[in-house]
C-alpha cells in the first residue's frame, strides 16, 4: 500500500482518467492501423497528436519509476505503425502499473483526501 505522502490528489486523478481515455482511444486507432499496414510510417500530423498526449502522460508519471522507459514518437524519421503500436503500449502499461499502485483491492483510488480509498465517482 501507498503511503499517504506519496498518494495522488482527487485533481490528478481526475487528470489521470483523461489521459487514460485518450490513451485507450489512440491505441485502438493505431493498433487498427498497425493490423492494415504495420509497416507503413505515420505522418508528421498523427506524430504531433499523439505526441501531445504522451507528453502529458510523461509528465504526469514523472515521479514514477516507469518513466524511464517512456520515450515519445520520434517526429524526424516517423515511426512505423508497429513501432507507435509498442511505444504507446509501453505508456499503456505504465499508467496500469499507477492505477494499480494507488487503488484498493476494491479499485477504488487511494487519494490525498481519501487513503482508504473511494468509489468512482
Amino acid at each position: 500500500m501507498a503511503k499517504k505522502d506519496s498518494l495522488p490528489t482527487d485533481a490528478q486523478v481526475v487528470k489521470f482518467e483523461m489521459l487514460s481515455e485518450l490513451t485507450d482511444s489512440i491505441y485502438t486507432e493505431m493498433k487498427e492501423f498497425s493490423k492494415k499496414k504495420p509497416d507503413d510510417a505515420l505522418n508528421a500530423f498523427k506524430v504531433k497528436n499523439v505526441n501531445r498526449v504522451l507528453t502529458q502522460i510523461k509528465s504526469f508519471l514523472n515521479d514514477e519509476p516507469t518513466v524511464s522507459f517512456l520515450d515519445l514518437l520520434d517526429e524526424d524519421t516517423l515511426p512505423s505503425n508497429s513501432d507507435a503500436i509498442l511505444i504507446i503500449g509501453q505508456f499503456k502499461a505504465a499508467m496500469d502499473n499507477f492505477r494499480n499502485k494507488y487503488t484498493n483491492k476494491y479499485r477504488q483510488w487511494m487519494t490525498v483526501e481519501s487513503p482508504e480509498g473511494k468509489s468512482k465517482k
